[in-house]
């Protein structure tokens, strides 16, 4: 049975931040902390199932839920988002590990969620942690030097019809043998074909066992 503790920290500009932990029922050792995008929620498939295959590997789920794309955020310019999402995604981060019995860890990120990503592995918590890219923002300098200097194993999702595929870039990091690199012909920016439902379906079920096997 799965556990569910909510809470919430006061953000950048004093912004509320919610999170949602899951927990198994007996302690674990292990957390998986999922970042997502700007609206591609911890609900959306990816991070859905992803959330289902870390439970079932005995694994807290932390799920970070903030919300980028709300009005509050509407005039704030590049560098104060990204010093926004950094900012809050640590402090929830603080928060949740403050007497915490972890010791093994990934770190999931979904788009937007790549820009923390980037930064959370810096800290010696993490030095462990396995990473999942999932449409990192390979266009943004901090995501890509984050990636290509990686020392962290890693397993990387990304279409070639996503616009944040940026093909040197993509060549570039490949270089990087601790991350795994999966590029998927034809899926967009939610790793699903435009006009193929059905595709789309065994898109998702393919990185999801790819992700219970890694």
């Amino acid at each position: 049975m799965v556990r569910f503790k909510k809470g919430s920290v006061l953000g950048y500009k004093e912004r509320d931040i919610t999170f949602s932990l899951l927990m198994n029922e007996t302690e674990s050792n292990n957390l998986a902390i999922l970042l997502p995008g700007a609206g591609y929620t911890v609900q959306a498939p990816l991070l859905h199932y992803s959330t289902g295959v870390f439970i079932n590997k005995a694994y807290d789920v932390l799920h970070i839920n903030y919300q980028y794309n709300d009005k509050f955020y509407d005039d704030f310019s590049r560098e104060e988002l990204t010093n926004a999402i950094k900012h809050d995604v640590k402090i929830v981060i603080d928060k949740v590990l403050k007497n915490s019995t972890y010791h093994n860890y990934y770190l999931i990120g979904k788009s937007l969620g790549t820009i923390a990503m980037s930064s959370e592995l810096e800290r010696d918590t993490f030095r462990q942690a396995k990473a999942i890219w999932l449409t990192p923002l390979l266009q943004r300098d901090d995501v890509f030097n984050a990636m290509l200097h990686s020392q962290h194993e890693g397993l990387c999702f990304i279409g070639d019809n996503d616009s944040c595929y940026v093909e040197d870039k993509y060549n570039q990091l490949i270089e990087n043998t601790t991350i795994t690199f999966k590029l998927i012909p034809n899926v967009d920016h939610a790793l699903q074909y435009e006009n193929n439902t059905i595709e789309s379906i065994n898109v998702l079920k393919t990185i999801i066992q790819d992700i219970e096997n890694f």
